[in-house]
């Protein structure tokens, strides 16, 4: 393979960059859980950590790597702050510093994310046919990076800190290795509500934005169950390999993204949102029954349905808001719709998923069945809310389909 070629060399960055995410983040509640013995609501608030970044990062990108310092080098810096924090994190087993320090670290990784984005957009000639085949590699990182901690069967360990602390070094070398771009001179001011997206809130005024908005956030809610829970709970049920077994969902997601063009022009955006939280439902429901009955095979069929819902879910809320806003609010609108789903949403459901389980959990036992009943309900309270109050312009929806097709071919 001759990494000479940019292609190559921004495949590497995704890929390593979604590896060091997916070494501890699907694993970090069995460890906390089994083996520091941190109760249900620590495990939430820890995987808050990320929720919180998330509402914190797109600031951070906004402010320094598009103003004053190449993404190339923001990236770096944060890679390598990062990896020391990560082995910080390995030797800490008190919650009192744990919280804290992975908060840092969180603020650290989060808008890596979002630098990769812009780097590979940067150096791409064609973004729109090709910058799908790089995000690929995203995924492939994760499902990597899970397969090697199952491989291991570290994930009752704090060694998944210290494979994401050596990759992340890595992932800092291959920022200073891709071609580096200085920030444009900025010529006109920006005022601080501009620097910060808030005119992105002038969207709220069409109803079926704030519908979305609102609907997207409470569907991250009971998502925060299966984040934060589901490798712990495999692992307490004695379900093997829970690591490598979970990302049968990223590999779902891989196949829905290729064929996502299709299922959108039969559904709409309407539908294929719809249908996302609707098949949340049956996921969480099959999590409960295998925790009522023991049948661990529920569990297999119940873990592909994620990569599903994933795809069809954000992928279709990205691009409405994407048709939805005009040119100039774009950037401000992602972010927004990143703030309600990734942020908003998921820190508060890790605070309720941490105290449901936290709640049903006795002498070291979980009522599984139990805790996987209430966002199952949620969802199906979520969904005839989202079916019945979000209205859809056929018209606008017809232009975007339309748009998505150009870029696929």
């Amino acid at each position: 393979m001759n990494f000479a070629n940019v292609k190559y060399k921004l495949s590497a960055m995704m890929f390593v960059q979604f590896f060091i995410w997916g070494s501890w983040y699907v694993t970090m509640g069995t460890y906390l859980g089994e083996t520091l013995h941190f109760n249900g609501i620590q495990i939430g608030l820890a995987y808050g950590t990320v929720a919180i970044a998330s509402m914190i990062s797109p600031f951070i990108v906004g402010m320094i790597a598009d103003r004053f310092f190449s993404a190339n080098h923001v990236m770096a810096f944060l890679n390598i702050v990062g990896a020391g924090l990560l082995a910080w994190l390995s030797a800490i087993d008190d919650f009192s510093l744990f919280f804290p320090v992975l908060i840092i670290y969180s603020i650290c990784y989060m808008p890596t994310t979002a630098l990769c984005n812009s780097i590979s957009f940067s150096n791409l000639k064609d973004p729109g046919n090709e910058f799908s085949r790089i995000r690929l590699l995203g995924s492939l990182g994760w499902i990597g990076a899970c397969l090697l901690v199952s491989a291991l069967k570290i994930e009752h360990l704090s060694s998944p800190f210290l494979i994401a602390s050596f990759t992340s070094v890595l992932g800092a070398g291959i920022g200073l290795w891709l071609p580096t771009k200085t920030p444009a001179k900025q010529v006109a001011k920006v005022n601080i509500a501009q620097m910060l997206g808030f005119d992105a809130f002038k969207l709220t005024r069409q109803r079926s934005f704030t519908v979305l908005l609102v609907f997207s956030a409470l569907t991250c809610m009971p998502l925060a169950f299966y984040d934060s829970f589901t490798n712990l709970f495999m692992n307490n049920t004695q379900i093997n390999n829970a690591a490598a077994a979970m990302s049968m969902g990223q590999a779902v997601e891989i196949c829905f993204l290729f064929t996502f063009p299709f299922f959108l022009r039969k559904l709409k955006f309407k539908g294929c949102i719809g249908t996302a939280i609707f098949v949340w439902i049956i996921l969480y429901g099959l999590l409960a029954i295998s925790a009522a009955t023991g049948i661990k095979g529920l569990v297999y069929l119940a873990l592909p349905l994620h990569g599903f819902c994933f795809t069809f879910f954000f992928v279709a809320g990205q691009l409405y808001v994407d048709k939805k806003a005009p040119e100039n609010l774009r950037n401000s609108a992602q972010g927004l719709i990143t703030f309600a789903t990734y942020g908003a949403g998921k820190y508060i459901g890790t605070l309720i998923a941490g105290n449901v389980v936290n709640h049903h959990t006795s002498n070291g036992v979980y009522a599984w069945d139990v805790i996987w009943t209430v966002p199952c309900l949620f969802a199906c309270l979520i969904f005839a809310g989202f079916m019945l109050l979000f209205k859809e312009n056929e018209k606008e929806t017809a232009r975007a389909v339309s748009t998505i097709n150009l870029e696929s071919n």
